[in-house]
């Protein structure tokens, strides 16, 4: 990899914090930015460069946007402080957060008019992958935006699925996969619960069911957080509103039932209700817990 590559990752949580300390491994001179200003001064410490954005904006090559939202998304790349109007044509603008494939298409038609490249590019592996530079990339756009993004992606990915060449497809895939993850996640939560009515422990529960056909990777993943009683955020809960609502809104839209997933929004929005919010999401186990009056690893 070129080792005169500039790039800035915006978001310096656990997602966006992995994927700039993969760029600075590879050798990639990398700039984070995040609201958090303590996030900044601990990249800084390990070698993250320094630079304001009107510094180093003309002289970046990619642009990698690891927020929360569509909103997030949106305030990066024009709201005040805008990063667009200080990127040189030909820059490629790497959009990670899990958003509706009509905003992916709307935010690379405006890219486009700054003569940038817009990558649609929702990442999946959480945090360990994100700092490993193992994650998943589903990514939709030109073939000029996804060579633009390639030094990123090569420093960054185990995997790059390219799901064609205009902004949506990678947004529509990351909501499919949100679909599957949210529904396993509480799924996982209503099975280890049920069993401790029966007298299963979540010890056992998590020693016998990833053996059979009942698993699935968030089982495997999740569970050991319950069993554990460590609800410490790789993922909270309150992404799950948001993620699944994304998915029931291109379901409206495309006149598609999708009972399950409602059903997994509505444990997600009682245990945010409860004050879990900012908990681990395998905190959803707490809500099955609450009502059937059971008590969990660590809450004795």
């Amino acid at each position: 990899m070129a080792t005169d590559t500039k790039v800035a990752v915006f978001g310096l949580g656990s997602m966006g914090y992995g994927i700039a300390s993969s760029l600075l491994r590879a050798g990639v001179i990398t700039h984070g930015f995040d609201v958090v200003a303590e996030q900044v001064a601990k990249f800084h410490a390990e070698g993250g460069a320094i630079g304001t954005l009107s510094e180093i904006g003309p002289d970046l090559d990619a642009v990698v946007v690891v927020v929360l939202n569509a909103a997030q998304t949106e305030a990066v790349l024009f709201g005040e402080n805008a990063v667009l109007p200080k990127l040189k044509p030909g820059a490629v603008v790497i959009a990670c957060a899990t958003v509706a494939p009509d905003f992916a298409r709307a935010m690379a038609s405006r890219c486009k008019e700054y003569g940038v490249h817009y990558l649609d590019a929702p990442i999946s592996g959480g945090s360990i992958k994100a700092a490993n530079g193992q994650l998943s990339y589903m990514a939709s756009g030109s073939p000029e935006a996804l060579l633009a993004a390639r030094p990123v992606l090569d420093a960054t990915a185990a995997k790059v699925f390219e799901l064609g060449d205009e902004a949506g497809q990678g947004s529509a895939m990351k909501a499919v996969n949100q679909l599957l993850a949210g529904v396993h996640i509480a799924a996982m939560a209503e099975a280890l619960t049920f069993g401790m009515t029966q007298g299963i422990s979540a010890e056992k529960f998590l020693e016998v069911i990833p053996e059979c056909a009942g698993t699935s990777w968030m089982l495997e993943n999740r569970a050991p957080h319950i069993v554990e009683g460590d609800y410490t955020p790789h993922s909270s809960i309150d992404i799950w509103p948001k993620d699944l609502g994304i998915v029931l809104d291109i379901a409206k839209t495309a006149k598609f039932s999708a009972p399950i997933t409602a059903t997994a929004l509505q444990q997600f929005l009682a245990a945010s209700g409860s004050g879990l919010g900012q908990e681990d999401d395998a905190a959803i186990a707490k809500v099955y817990a609450r009502n059937a009056g059971l008590t969990l690893p660590g809450q004795d």
